[in-house]
């Protein structure tokens, strides 16, 4: 029970999911990528990633944490699709890693996640985040929760996911090897 699922859905921001998928992977993570439809998912800049299996294939009880990429309309079809608000909603139960960047917060305000809870979003969607307390910074952890303000903080943002699932010494190594500086 260590994967980490990253859902894909048409139009999803490439540079949050790539950046994720690469950083967990290079931590020695196992990382999953599920796509709603069909295994090709074409994003948000027309890249389009294979993913490693469709969504019904996934085990809930296998996953060690979620991590959702966003972009638009990536995160508004991750948000009405019932077996991802469910998978969260099951994931929490056991207080696994729920992980949201950008656009994707709405996902877990949809899965009835976010009361009182510190957020961030990319900015204009703090609207229709309305049960959290929302802060502006680049990526703000609560718990289990962890969420990242855009494209622009994907690498800090996956750090700060290998520093919750792995340690603050994997982090440093990942960062003197891939020459980030913050």
């Amino acid at each position: 029970m260590n994967k980490i699922l990253i859902p894909l859905a048409e139009g999803f921001e490439e540079i949050e999911a790539i950046t994720n998928i690469d950083i967990l992977r290079r931590a020695g993570l196992e990382v999953e990528t599920a796509s709603l439809g069909d295994l090709a998912v074409t994003g948000g800049h027309n890249i389009i990633i294979n993913a490693d299996k469709l969504i019904d294939e996934v085990k809930a009880q296998e996953l060690a944490g979620i991590v959702l990429p966003g972009g638009m309309p990536g995160a508004a079809h991750l948000r009405d699709d019932e077996r991802i608000v469910s998978l969260i909603q099951e994931l929490a139960k056991r207080e696994a890693l729920i992980a949201a960047i950008c656009a994707a917060p709405i996902v877990l305000e949809e899965a009835g996640l976010l009361s009182d809870r510190v957020v961030t979003s990319y900015p204009g969607f703090e609207e229709e985040l309305e049960s959290c307390n929302y802060l502006q910074d680049r990526v703000v952890v609560d718990g289990n929760i962890i969420t990242g303000r855009g494209p622009g903080v994907a690498v800090e943002f996956a750090l700060k996911l290998v520093e919750y699932l792995v340690d603050n010494k994997k982090v440093e190594e990942l960062k003197a090897t891939m020459l980030t500086n913050f």
